[in-house]
């Protein structure tokens, strides 16, 4: 049950204190925004006739070492008529490191200024749709990054304050100024302070990180696709996901200033991320987890179920430490990849994060925090909810491999069996082909499989599988994937837009001006027909077997064993289908291989998968009892298309 800790208590009395207070004066255009009135703001101010300005904000670091502390751009997009009113407002922010080089959005859009500096073009809807209805919009530019001072250091201090001193300014806690080198200082006078975080992959995963801070005046964060940490964003128990580094991404988004004067911070990026996947202090200050008791925000949290950028594992874990701290929190979960519910699931996201902020920020008892917890995407732009996620009655079950009558197809049962079973790396094949051939003997894998389920079997949660293995050679790396083995129709997560196309139409959300319109290309759901999918997947070196901060050589011949955390995922494998646990060497595209190339023999006995079954052990035993025929499949079994490489770039 969650544990509802600000919204039904002393929020919604204290907004109608102050709504009470406020009546007296309002005038009945302002009066919009009072609790007893209305539970929706409405767009009831001038977007054309906005207040564009921007101020720097004075970080206090020192990040560039030019003897100056670093100033951070903050564009502001903001309605003129409460501040004639006398009447304050709160801010949604998007900090990101992208406004500059290389867009945000699925139209890559970027900040353009006018002949002053102020912005004419923010990206995204959100000033469009929010600014009319009583919001500012911040827009904030990283250290290092567009009109910044400072340098990235990808995910660390520098990042993280360069919003957290923003939020501080809103708050009247931070210095700001009206140009970059001026002494003029500016006031926030016109909110008050009460700030919503929100943004995609990089800028989600800030907000993450400014919400572990316990940052007051930050009431809510909404991470889209967001890293938790950053180490499990480059590593999974010391297996290497990209063949580089954070150094690479931060000269990726650096300005040309920041690039001349940032060849320190890039080398202690370089020493402070080496790529033997050890867990060093570097990663240590960029894991947002173990803060996850400091966050007084509330937590709307979003990802695709087949995002292999920022992978799954984020969101399960800073759920999970969330959940256990008590933290309100919300959670959509889709079939995409790495895309932004405005792409998937346009009209209802638009309408849920307004409510949302209207609860959060406005304090209007509008209902949200007592619907449905969770939306899960079952089928493409086909949802379903659940009350608390996971669900009731979930339970993590243990089921075990078992040999079979041809060697490396074998069973999957709650019964522990002796055995061993032996497969080679091929870092030429991937999960994909593992799962084409899960009933064929193939040298590769090992592929365990229940017989077709009598009734559906829902997992919910996070997996991990134990492993007990013999390698050859001094390094080995590890895969394991969980696979619906049955005919289904997905979004194509594998294609270049994950699970989206691009149509030419576009539909509007907000108002528009010349230079910032509030209209975007519409999308629609790319599918595909497979006979399997790959729902869950975990990596491991199995030199971690000792650790999970430090890497050793490995004894062939020895056997070693190591726990793999499987991503998080809401899959439901139907009646007729078969659920399958492969084990194998390298996921191509998805890992990289080690230096040797290792035959490795399981022992069966030792290996085991926990998994999340909603109603546990009785779930599985009845879904597995009886007789069930799998649907036949004429052809060579099909799944999504060959990754093409993941993207490197959050």
């Amino acid at each position: 049950m969650p544990i509802r800790t600000r919204f039904t208590t002393w929020r919604p009395l204290a907004t109608a204190v102050v709504a009470v207070l406020m009546a007296a004066f309002m005038s009945p255009v302002a009066a919009h925004a009072a609790p007893q009135k209305t539970r929706e703001s409405t767009p009831v101010y001038s977007y054309a006739d906005a207040i564009r300005e921007a101020v720097w904000v004075d970080t206090g670091l020192d990040g560039d070492g030019d003897g100056k502390t670093d100033r951070v751009a903050a564009d502001i997009v903001r309605p003129r008529e409460p501040a004639r009113q006398g009447r304050k407002i709160p801010v949604i922010m998007d900090a990101s490191p992208y406004y500059s080089c290389c867009g945000r959005g699925n139209e890559s859009q970027r900040k353009t200024y006018d002949a002053a500096g102020h912005v004419v073009q923010m990206p995204l809807f959100y000033d469009n749709y929010f600014v009319p209805r009583g919001y500012a919009f911040v827009g904030v530019d990283l250290a290092g990054t567009n009109r910044s001072d400072g340098c990235v250091d990808v995910g660390g201090r520098s990042d993280i304050q360069s919003a957290k001193a923003v939020v501080d300014w809103l708050n009247g806690r931070a210095k700001a100024y009206t140009t970059r080198t001026g002494s003029t200082r500016a006031k926030a006078t016109w909110t008050n302070g009460r700030t919503g975080m929100i943004g995609k992959s990089w800028d989600g995963t800030i907000a993450n990180g400014v919400a572990a801070t316990g940052v007051k005046g930050l009431r809510t964060v909404v991470p889209i696709s967001a890293i938790s940490s950053w180490y499990d964003y480059y590593f999974a128990k010391g297996a290497p996901l990209y063949d580089s580094g954070p150094d690479w991404l931060s000269d990726y988004v650096e300005s040309t200033d920041a690039r001349a004067k940032c060849a320190a911070v890039q080398q202690k990026i370089v020493d402070g991320a080496p790529r033997t996947g050890d867990r060093t202090p570097f990663w240590t200050e960029r894991d947002y987890v173990k803060d996850a008791s400091k966050v007084r925000a509330s937590v709307f949290l979003v990802h695709g179920m087949q995002d292999l950028n920022v992978r799954t594992k984020h969101f399960g874990q800073w759920w999970n430490a969330l959940a256990k701290n008590g933290v309100e929190r919300k959670i959509w979960l889709s079939q995409t990849g790495h895309v932004d519910p405005f792409d998937y699931r346009r009209g209802a996201w638009v309408d849920t994060l307004h409510r949302w902020f209207d609860h959060e920020l406005l304090g209007y008892d509008n209902g949200i925090d007592r619907q449905p917890m969770a939306d899960i995407e079952r089928h493409p732009d086909q949802w379903v909810t659940s009350t608390v996620w996971p669900p009731r009655g979930t339970a993590t079950t243990t089921l075990r491999p078992a040999a079979g009558a041809a060697a490396g197809v074998g069973a999957l049962g709650p019964t522990r069996h002796k055995g061993a079973e032996t497969f080679t790396d091929d870092p030429q094949l991937s999960e994909t082909d593992w799962a084409a051939k899960t009933d064929t003997p193939t040298p590769e894998k090992a592929g365990f499989v229940t017989e077709p389920l009598t009734q559906d079997l829902r997992l919910a949660g996070s997996s991990k599988v134990t492993i007990t293995a013999t390698p050859t050679t001094p390094t080995a790396h590890l895969s394991a994937v969980l696979v619906d083995l049955g005919p289904d129709t997905i979004r194509d997560y594998a294609d270049g837009a994950e699970g989206i196309t691009t149509l030419t139409d576009r539909s509007c959300w907000g108002e528009s001006t010349s230079g910032d319109s509030a209209c975007f290309k519409n999308t629609r759901a790319k599918t595909a027909a497979v006979d399997y999918t790959v729902f869950s997947r975990g990596w491991a070196d199995l030199g971690n077997y000792a650790s999970d901060r430090e890497g050793v050589p490995l004894t062939p011949g020895k056997a070693y064993t190591i726990t793999l955390d499987l991503a998080a995922t809401d899959h439901v494998v139907p009646a007729g289908h078969r659920l399958a646990l492969i084990v194998a060497g390298t996921d191509k595209d998805l890992i990289d291989p080690p230096a040797d190339r290792p035959t490795l023999t399981l022992d069966l006995s030792r290996t085991s998968a926990s998994v999340p079954l909603v109603g546990g052990a009785a779930a599985f035993a009845k879904a597995t009892s009886g007789t069930a025929s799998a649907a036949p499949t004429a052809r060579a079994p099909q799944g999504v298309s060959d990754l093409k490489g993941t993207h490197r770039v959050p």
